[in-house]
């Protein structure tokens, strides 16, 4: 599988997330490491994205993530907390990868507390191959529902993973 490439026109006109929730019922305690990339993602998902719902006008969007009976939700409403639409998703092809990615994840958080500058960057760039293929995954679970761009499907990503501990 290749890795995502980034968009030609990453401004493309459309919708705009202005708020990410994760379902408290989703989602346990982690590390303090996967907490402060959740916070991240989250952080770094509002200031920039593009998210747009098929066959709705663009606006602004508030997206909830959930899991809920082992299927990932994606439940939209606008800003003014109109509904959208809420998509369900098969958790199952995105499984291996979530379990690939922290297996990596919990080595680069080891290898911080231990290993050389070169070792953590090795670890680093197994990290982000990781995490390009499940943004990639995710993309094409998406396509034909929501269209979004690659740093948009990366983030989106990591929330996946930050869902995955009651998933």
């Amino acid at each position: 599988m290749s890795d995502p490439q980034p968009d030609a026109n990453p401004q493309a006109p459309g919708g705009k997330l202005v708020d990410v929730i994760l379902d408290e019922a989703s989602i346990a305690r982690a590390s303090p490491e996967v907490e402060h990339d959740r916070a991240v993602a989250i952080y770094d998902l509002i200031e920039e994205n593009c998210f747009q719902p098929v066959g709705h006008p663009p606006a602004n969007f508030v997206l909830t993530l959930s899991v809920v009976e082992k299927k990932l939700v994606f439940r939209i409403k606008t800003d003014d907390d109109r509904e959208v639409v809420t998509h369900v998703l098969s958790l199952s092809p995105l499984r291996k990868i979530v379990k690939d990615y922290d297996l990596i994840c919990q080595s680069y958080y080891e290898a911080i507390r231990h290993a050389t500058p070169s070792q953590i960057e090795a670890i680093d760039m197994g990290r982000r191959g990781v995490h390009n293929e499940g943004s990639t995954i995710l993309m094409e679970r998406l396509d034909g529902k929501i269209t979004v761009d690659v740093q948009t499907a990366r983030r989106l990503f990591t929330l996946v993973y930050a869902l995955h501990w009651k998933g």
